[in-house]
């Protein structure tokens, strides 16, 4: 053991990192799992056994919930904790209000899951919590606010980190997006439905605001704060161009609020409102380019470091599924292109080219740069990381492929016509056309699945050997006291 490592650990409050990565794992193999068993659902029907519980409809906001809250929610706390102490060089402000953060999340996922899986959701997109959950996470995220703001306050030098001003726009934009989104009253104190406050048009506004936002403030800023601190730290270089990520960070937190409407083309919302989101959409090609770039020029002169560091190769290719996740973004908006991708395959596709490839790699490659040093050791096994690699990248790379031929495919059925101006295709047609894209997302899936399994072994094994280590050092230590 380090003795800079010893000093870390008695100087910052680690025992809070520990458990939101932990839990993180484990929302992650539940989550990705039940999303591993829907995709089979849609591939083979009988899969739901007449069981209400597990059918596809229940399972979904089960994966959601589980993936990005749980999974990606956790992953978030846990780095964002660590990132503002290293960076700041103070521990966190309120060792019990962390500590209320992390039991508050965690057991607000494990009763809107439970309810989910009973019928009991608002049944709006990535805002499934009925309306007293709603209420007790807003709570936990006001705690979590004051202990990253305070934590910022009494930081011992002047300057804040690039990665610290992503996590604070993400954790302000997810409150207003989830106060926004969920303004409802219930039907009674002991009832768990509510009347939400907006209806026909304004409610689908109010959606996608809220929905392609947990998007770009949960899912992209909040991660591009992650790798703000971990490619440079993993990669040993500063960042490639600190202006860049400053540019990036502006630029990127005025437009996203404003491209939710592009999921509202050929909608009763106003033209004008749906072609100013594209608008907004394409110009976000810009930043979020510039973000990968600034990521990947990072490497510049340690390119070596590749061919010998898995969590590069993790990192790195997250980064380039950000670049493309962003580019077929704003593509996807344009409303030529959308005719053909809306409500079609290929959106889910896109959505999970930047879950997959984006989120998930960047939150794996970072936790194999963390938790080593959480529990001062190596990790146990370099050539699991490498298998992990693998097999996350073939899961992805089947799940996308398999999602454009489905989505693509079945936006040219639905839209086919014969020489009478009649569909060519009968909507039966296209889900038989569509059976074996979505056999293979399964199986990409199934890779997807391994991989994580793969990694939480890996990890056990780390926490156990540290723990041993641990142990051997304190009997040394007792059996010199013993001899003196």
């Amino acid at each position: 053991m380090a003795h800079g490592a010893v000093a870390a650990d008695t100087q910052y409050n680690y025992d809070i990192i520990k458990k939101f990565a932990i839990m993180a794992l484990v929302w992650g193999v539940l989550g990705m799992s039940a999303g591993t068993y829907i995709a089979a659902e849609l591939a083979f029907p009988f899969l739901n056994f007449d069981i209400a519980q597990i059918t596809f409809g229940r399972l979904r906001p089960v994966h959601t919930t589980l993936v990005i809250f749980g999974f990606g929610g956790s992953a978030l706390f846990a780095t964002s904790y660590y990132i503002v102490q290293r960076t700041c060089q103070t521990p966190l402000i309120s060792k019990g209000l962390a500590e209320f953060t992390f039991w508050g999340w965690q057991g607000g996922i494990l009763l809107g899951v439970l309810g989910y899986m009973n019928g009991i959701t608002d049944g709006k997109e990535y805002a499934e919590f009925p309306w007293y959950l709603d209420i007790a996470i807003a709570v936990v995220w006001v705690a979590y606010f004051i202990v990253f703001v305070g934590t910022l306050r009494r930081r011992s030098q002047p300057h804040i980190y690039v990665a610290n001003w992503f996590f604070l726009a993400f954790i302000l934009a997810t409150a207003i997006l989830h106060i926004g989104r969920n303004i409802a009253v219930p039907v009674g104190l002991f009832n768990t439905s509510a009347y939400g406050v907006y209806s026909g048009v304004q409610d689908a506004m109010v959606q996608w605001w809220y929905g392609h936002n947990a998007v770009g403030f949960f899912l992209t800023a909040a991660f591009l704060g992650m790798m703000y601190y971990f490619v440079p730290k993993q990669a040993g270089r500063p960042i490639y161009s600190y202006r860049l990520s400053i540019v990036h960070f502006w630029a990127l937190s005025f437009m996203y609020m404003w491209v939710g409407g592009h999921h509202l083309h050929w909608t009763a919302l106003p033209d004008w409102t749906s072609s100013l989101a594209a608008a907004f959409s394409i110009l976000l090609l810009l930043p979020s380019w510039g973000g990968m770039i600034n990521g990947i020029m990072t490497l510049s002169g340690a390119w070596d470091k590749l061919r010998t560091d898995p969590i590069m190769l993790f990192l790195i290719t997250s980064l380039s599924f950000y670049g493309m996740s962003t580019f077929e973004g704003p593509m996807m908006s344009l409303k030529s292109v959308n005719a053909l991708s809306h409500y079609t395959d290929w959106t889910i596709g896109h959505v999970h080219s930047g879950a997959l490839g984006w989120v998930a790699m960047v939150s794996f490659g970072s936790f194999y740069h963390l938790i080593p040093r959480l529990w001062e050791t190596r990790m146990w096994s370099q050539s699991l990381i490498y298998v992990h690699f693998w097999l996350a990248t073939i899961g992805i790379v089947l799940y996308i492929a398999a999602m454009w031929v489905s989505g693509i495919g079945q936006g040219l059925m639905l839209r086919a016509f014969d020489d009478y101006g009649n569909l060519a295709y009968t909507f039966v047609e296209t889900v038989t056309f569509m059976h074996w894209p979505l056999v293979v997302r399964m199986l990409g899936g199934m890779f997807f699945v391994a991989g994580i399994l793969t990694m939480v072994f890996n990890v056990y094994m780390t926490i156990r050997t540290a723990k041993q280590e641990q142990a051997a050092i304190e009997a040394k230590i007792a059996a010199k006291m013993a001899k003196a």
